[in-house]
């Protein structure tokens, strides 16, 4: 049994939000009932009609997409930009997990999963993210120090972070590296290079806890397997 909002949004129809607000106007009847009450729990195996339609759950799916830069993080946008939905056609009423910047590319989750995407994003599952980064300047070890403490930006602590793989273009002042996350907060990684004194120019997002790029070119998209949504879940479990 579970809440009547939260089976509603399963059901791809609307946000749960929405569903709330459905709810307390009356437009929903469970079992011939009308239920105005949010406190209310169902199952799928109970009649809910929800605006004169009867609730079928949806099949929940789970795709990869390799983000190219110049799309949005989202299932719509108020501009008319072009969105992460747009790139992979499927049927069920797909959202992405979490964000990438505009300007941002790599690896972003789309699914229809309300829990498995809160399982994915909240802070404290800790999912790995690394990154691949180009910032402006050479970054000097006591920089990588701070960000394996965590860093402070924005008034905040961050969680530790892990820099790996760093090289350094003196001729251009450009420093390449690969830094691993476990939050995901709006521009982190940008913010914090930026409290380091130090530009992002490029950013790519090349593993999400046990998915990376591997077989996808910029664009394209795949399903998950399922060994995978298993491990993501356990990782989530285990942070």
């Amino acid at each position: 049994m579970d809440r009547l909002q939260k089976i509603i949004a399963k059901a791809g129809i609307t946000s749960r939000r929405k569903a709330e607000d459905l709810i307390t106007e009356g437009k929903v009847k469970v079992n011939g009932e009308i239920v105005t009450e949010l406190g209310t729990k169902a199952s799928f195996s109970d009649e809910i009609i929800v605006n004169g339609e009867k609730l079928k759950p949806e099949n929940l799916v789970y795709y990869v997409l390799y983000k190219p830069e110049g799309y949005i993080s989202a299932v719509k946008d108020q501009f008319n930009r072009k969105t992460v939905v747009d790139l992979v056609p499927a049927k069920e009423k797909i959202f992405p997990v979490g964000r990438l910047d505009y300007d941002t590319s790599g690896i972003i989750i789309l699914t229809n999963d309300g829990d498995f995407a809160n399982q994915m994003i909240h802070p404290k599952y800790m999912i790995e993210k690394e990154y691949y980064v180009r910032i402006k300047g050479l970054l000097r070890k006591e920089s990588s120090i701070a960000l394996a403490k965590g860093l402070i930006y924005d008034g905040i602590k961050a969680m530790p972070a892990k820099v790996l793989n760093v090289k350094y273009d003196e001729k251009k002042e450009s420093t390449f590296l690969n830094i691993i996350i476990t939050e995901g907060k709006n521009h982190q990684v940008k913010k914090m290079f930026e409290a380091l004194g130090h530009e992002v120019v490029k950013l790519k997002r090349e593993r999400f806890g046990c998915v990376d790029l591997a077989g996808l070119n910029k664009g394209e998209y795949r399903i998950l397997k399922p060994h995978e949504i298993k491990t993501l879940y356990n990782l989530s479990k285990n942070g």
